[in-house]
């Protein structure tokens, strides 16, 4: 294996972006998405402190628009099953982004929101008929940056996937309690 003759002045870069590329992953993510998330997952909130057990009608407007449609928009008519989903998007909307912030199980966090965003995403374009839109999905490797999905988004998982290969970084309560963590 070839080294470069940088090397040796590199490394001390390299080890240090394992820790502080993290923590402005998790300061981006804060700054970018946190309102964005928790408003989301205040429109969901059904009435009162257990409101998440009760979501709002507009929660499964949100997360199965079709159904909503197809049961006349009578929450009554959708299931368990449509229940289990929206308590838990909504459940998620708050705790997973408030767990990346903090730095606690960072990588399996991260992951859940990357899961998160795939989902919101299909939903986006296939339940609210975004796909039928120009511009919605975008397209890489144009000059436009804005599209919602393929452009921002992308971003989005990007900052995530640095923390679940690098893990939570400098300041989090994984590296505080979990010692070991990088």
């Amino acid at each position: 294996m070839i080294v470069s003759p940088l090397e040796p002045m590199t490394e001390p870069m390299n080890r240090a972006g394992d820790q502080v590329l993290p923590l402005l992953a998790r300061l981006v993510f804060a700054g970018v998405l946190l309102q964005y998330f928790w408003n989301s997952g205040l429109t969901k909130l059904g009435d009162g402190f257990f409101g998440f057990l009760t979501p709002s009608s507009g929660a499964y407007v949100q997360i199965f628009p079709k159904a909503m449609e197809a049961a006349g928009y009578d929450t009554s008519q959708l299931g368990v099953f449509h229940w289990a989903v929206v308590v838990g998007g909504t459940v998620a909307e708050f705790v997973l982004p408030l767990l990346i912030i903090v730095g606690l199980l960072t990588r399996l966090s991260a992951i859940g929101m990357i899961g998160f965003i795939i989902v919101q995403s299909l939903t986006d374009l296939y339940g609210h008929g975004g796909i039928e839109h120009e511009g919605t999905l975008g397209a890489w490797f144009d000059r436009f940056s804005d599209a919602l999905i393929l452009d921002q988004r992308a971003f989005w998982v990007l900052c995530l996937l640095i923390l679940v290969f690098k893990g939570p970084g400098l300041l989090s309560l994984d590296r505080a309690i979990f010692k070991s963590a990088p």
